[in-house]
């Protein structure tokens, strides 16, 4: 099974409807937890997924319209209820810090646990976190307010000790950092056992790139080239080209051209307009240029 997932918990667009919820995902990897966005009903999305509350790390902000943010209140509060006393960051674009200041005062100076905010400049793209498990750089996009996307990639060494080959050939525990550092292994008898040999080759590192409320970029493909999954979102139909152009939003046709561009893997498309009550027809249209598209459900887990 597969330890690098995204979960889907809201893609619809400004309103809440009775068919989708606002933005929000999880991105999950080697069990960890990484939340983008949080729309209003979020933490009930995360109990209806058997995500742990407690394996959340960090929070990524794209924006601060409000279908992508209003849950994260209810979220913090119900994290100090529930007794966590381990740091929370929360990264977002420029504003974070006194979108988080203005709640902390109003409701939630009271929670138990460390809350440290990190800001960048949503115009330059750059390296906004790093832990031992991934490594994730903001990306630039084009919305009324200040807004970034996100590109998560999978942080994974080179080669891999090939632990039956090294007992094998007699290789101690001590000498495996130097196998990762490339180094061949010398036995006692003074013959030399190629590092090839006693190592395998890791597969290719995975990512994703998570591009949510952004008018459509032509450019955007440079930034987010080759991933592993990208969702782009597709706010609007064919034939609603000015609509989109006016609000900052993308169609489904636009997100796929990018994908398309990127030579990325796979596309899930969201963020839905609240005008339009099913998915296949945002889903039809990307397919029409990039065929291996997914159209993003309430509930839906990508696997990478």
């Amino acid at each position: 099974m597969s330890d690098f997932k995204v979960h889907i918990l809201g893609c619809g667009s400004a309103l809440p409807t009775q068919r989708h919820l606002p933005t929000s995902q999880v991105v999950e990897l080697r069990g960890k937890l990484y939340l983008v966005d949080c729309g209003e009903g979020t933490q009930r999305q995360i109990r209806c997924k058997g995500l742990s509350f407690e394996a959340l790390t960090t929070i990524f902000i794209t924006h601060h319209h409000g279908d992508h943010i209003f849950g994260l209140p209810g979220l913090l509060s119900s994290l100090s209820m529930l007794g966590r006393t381990r740091a929370l960051t929360i990264i977002g674009p420029r504003g974070t810090k006194k979108l988080i200041e203005g709640m902390r005062t109003l409701f939630l100076d009271w929670i138990a646990f460390p809350l440290s905010v990190e800001e960048f400049d949503d115009r330059v793209p750059q390296q906004v976190f790093m832990d031992r498990s991934v490594v994730v750089r903001s990306v630039p996009l084009t919305h009324r307010i200040p807004c970034q996307g996100y590109v998560f990639e999978e942080r994974v060494s080179e080669r891999r000790v090939d632990k039956a080959s090294c007992q094998f050939y007699g290789v101690p525990l001590a000498h495996y950092p130097a196998l990762l550092r490339g180094e061949d292994w010398t036995n006692d008898e003074g013959e030399v056992i190629a590092n090839a040999r006693l190592t395998k080759q890791l597969a290719p590192a995975r990512s994703y790139a998570m591009c949510t409320d952004t008018l459509y970029l032509p450019h955007l493909h440079e930034l987010i080239k080759g991933v592993t999954l990208l969702y782009h979102e597709a706010t609007f139909l064919r034939g609603s080209e000015e609509r989109a152009k006016q609000t900052c939003h993308s169609t489904a046709y636009q997100a796929a051209e990018v994908a398309k561009a990127a030579g990325v893997g796979r596309l899930v498309i969201g963020h839905y307009s609240a005008r339009h009550n099913k998915i296949e027809p945002f889903r039809s249209e990307a397919a029409e240029v990039f065929p291996n598209t997914i159209a993003a459900d309430e509930g839906l887990t990508i696997e990478l």
